[in-house]
């Protein structure tokens, strides 16, 4: 992020009503115009708990993100750049169901409209590309979709400076920050598994996401490095687990053993290999690459990956 642009992040929500997809629009009362769930990003908020929290503040509908969509970027009146980050958001009937939504001073009113509708009601012509880009997907066949998170442990002590077995190594007081700030993030894409090496820097990491979300963490020395080092890990085995289950996940490992499981999930997914699987894998410690399935049909490939920075 820069100093000089103003950056935002919100969502395309959708629902499928008696087998047609609708989409949100939202009915501004200040500005009398008609847009996307969007808003500005608090102090210390990744983008992704941006869109999270301003889709619930501004809907009363709580989500997890999908795939993606794209990036608005244009000039607001007093000259700053403003970019705003989107992604696929599905209104579960749950998420509906407990909605508290009331008409108020900054939301006017919410609709639930036909993307063709949409296209000629938004407006703002950036909103207007964004659901362009959100059909794009559509029309290939993506819609509901689930993540597979590949997380890096948190910064750990130095080899040299510990005198145990390494599997044993533990989080310096910058990785057990770094653990408690990747909890919001993870949780935006909605995760319910956790699936992490038996090290203590990894099992360390993925704690206070596990306090978070009440769930057990299901520890293997299958993602841990030494068993990468020996040649006695089965990564292909948890990712293909992973990838038949269709709920979202994380699976917290080390740098070396990354790569691998990015490869196993772009070959268990039927997906061409090449220079992007390089990319989602140079994780710094506390770092993850989202991984998005189709959840009806996982075998046809990565839908997309993006890859998050933990928090300075």
């Amino acid at each position: 992020m820069t100093d000089t642009a103003v950056y935002a992040a919100g969502g395309v929500v959708w629902r499928v009503v008696g087998g047609k997809l609708k989409v949100l629009v939202i009915h501004r009362t200040a500005y009398a115009d008609v847009t996307l769930p969007k808003g500005k990003v608090d102090p210390g908020e990744t983008l992704a708990e941006t869109a999270v929290r301003e889709i619930h503040e501004e809907t009363g509908i709580r989500v997890a993100l999908g795939f993606p969509v794209g990036v608005s970027r244009y000039r607001m009146p007093n000259k700053r750049q403003k970019i705003v980050h989107y992604w696929a958001a599905e209104a579960t009937d749950s998420a509906l169901r407990a909605s508290a939504f009331v008409p108020n001073k900054e939301i006017a009113a919410l609709e639930w409209v036909s993307p063709r509708r949409a296209l000629g009601y938004l407006s703002y012509p950036v909103d207007v590309e964004i659901l362009e880009q959100f059909l794009a997907f559509v029309d290939d066949g993506v819609l509901e979709t689930f993540p597979i998170v590949v997380l890096r442990h948190a910064k750990a002590l130095a080899r040299e400076d510990w005198k145990g077995a390494d599997a044993t190594r533990t989080l310096t007081s910058r990785g057990i920050k770094q653990a408690a700030s990747i909890v919001g993030p993870l949780r935006a894409f909605g995760v319910r598994r956790i699936i992490s090496s038996d090290a203590v820097r990894c099992l360390t990491t993925v704690a206070p996401l596990s306090a978070a979300l009440g769930k057990n963490v299901t520890s293997t020395r299958q993602l841990g490095q030494d068993a990468w080092e020996d040649g006695t890990s089965d990564v292909r085995s948890i990712v293909g687990k992973r990838v038949r289950s269709g709920k979202p996940a994380v699976l917290c490992s080390h740098g070396p053993v990354i790569p691998g499981i990015l490869n196993e999930l772009a070959l268990a997914t039927g997906t061409l290999r090449g220079s992007y699987l390089g990319s989602a894998s140079a994780l710094e410690p506390a770092a993850f690459s989202v991984v998005h399935l189709s959840a009806t049909n996982p075998g046809s490939g990565i839908v997309s990956i993006e890859t998050h920075e933990p928090k300075p």
